[in-house]
């Protein structure tokens, strides 16, 4: 991971900040090895809680139409592998789920943020997406995003590539 790159610099037209972590099924990915094809890199605060299942529902339910069009679609949380195994099988997710446990990738593209729930604040993912072509170059960044609607949107800047 280059650690020249400023997280707030990744935004559309910049190459995309390298990495490898580790998958559910005792796999891993990296981002490098996947050149050629276009990447769906989204981050999500946590395994099986409400709105990051109805996110990643939606990329399953899509999911079809992002593999027809040759892209792969990668979660990616501070949950254990393990976690990942259990959530992907439950909700019968078909893409890869990676583990950022030490937060260094979610610092590369700038989504590890203060957050504050009741007045508390703390370090936590900022639900981001971002579209990767098959240079590896990002196209679209999502920050903050909201479920609703979230996935469409994405397929529909995939399909503009």
């Amino acid at each position: 991971m280059s650690e020249a790159i400023n997280a707030a610099s990744i935004e559309a037209g910049t190459p995309a900040p390298d990495f490898t972590m580790p998958t559910d099924g005792g796999g891993s990915v990296t981002l490098s090895a996947l050149r050629g094809k276009p990447v769906v890199l989204y981050f999500y605060p946590k395994d099986d809680t409400s709105g990051c299942t109805s996110e990643a529902c939606g990329f399953r339910d899509q999911f079809p139409d992002f593999s027809g069009l040759d892209a792969v679609v990668i979660g990616v949380s501070k949950d254990s592998v393990a976690s990942h195994d259990k959530f992907k099988a439950k909700y019968e997710l078909p893409f890869t789920l990676a583990s950022d446990k030490e937060t260094g990738v979610a610092e590369a593209y700038g989504v590890w943020v203060e957050k504050s729930m009741y007045g508390r604040k703390y370090m936590g993912l900022e639900r981001a997406t971002f579209l990767i072509d098959k240079d590896g170059i990002v196209r679209n960044v999502w920050r903050k995003v909201k479920v609703t609607g979230h996935v469409a949107a994405v397929l529909k800047a995939l399909q503009a590539l």
